[in-house]
């Protein structure tokens, strides 16, 4: 089963780590073309995007390094976990984000995969990667913000 549901989405995976290593600037809700028992490993709630990327290939945008473990059930029919899949964009969104890849450093990450209306979504952002010194401005601002929240609510530690 897919885990959670927040906006009519059934969330199968989410890539944390991303908005961690990089700074989000676009996102896009995006289809992916799958083979059927890749869609039944899913309803099963089993993927991982930690690794995933996107790029372009003969003009068209493609999802790479997601992991989709085989179907159990599946026969010889099954799929390659790691394999290349195609993403359903239009062309004007095409455009968009190769024309933001232009800069440097800029990549596109996968953020989350979903079922919305009993099709498999996912949730792409063009982003820039941070450097390690942003990492630990985050953390240390998210911190201070908790620390801040614990004084106001009396919930501090002694």
């Amino acid at each position: 089963m897919a885990t959670k549901k927040q906006d009519g989405r059934q969330v199968v995976a989410s890539n944390r780590k991303a908005r961690h290593d990089y700074i989000i600037e676009d996102t896009w809700e995006a289809g992916i073309a799958l083979m059927g028992t890749e869609v039944k490993a899913l309803r099963m709630g089993r993927a991982s995007l930690v690794d995933g990327y996107a790029t372009f290939y003969r003009d068209e945008l493609w999802l790479e390094g997601v992991h989709i473990p085989e179907y159990v059930q599946g026969t010889w029919t099954n799929h390659t976990p790691r394999r290349r899949r195609k993403l359903l964009l239009h062309r004007h969104q095409l455009d968009k984000i190769a024309a933001q890849l232009q800069g440097s450093g800029r990549t596109v990450v996968p953020l989350s995969l979903y079922f919305t209306d009993g099709r498999v979504k996912v949730e792409i952002a063009t982003a820039t990667g941070k450097k390690s010194y942003d990492k630990r401005h985050a953390l240390r601002e998210r911190q201070d913000r908790r620390e801040a929240e614990r004084a106001v609510f009396g919930r501090h530690r002694d």
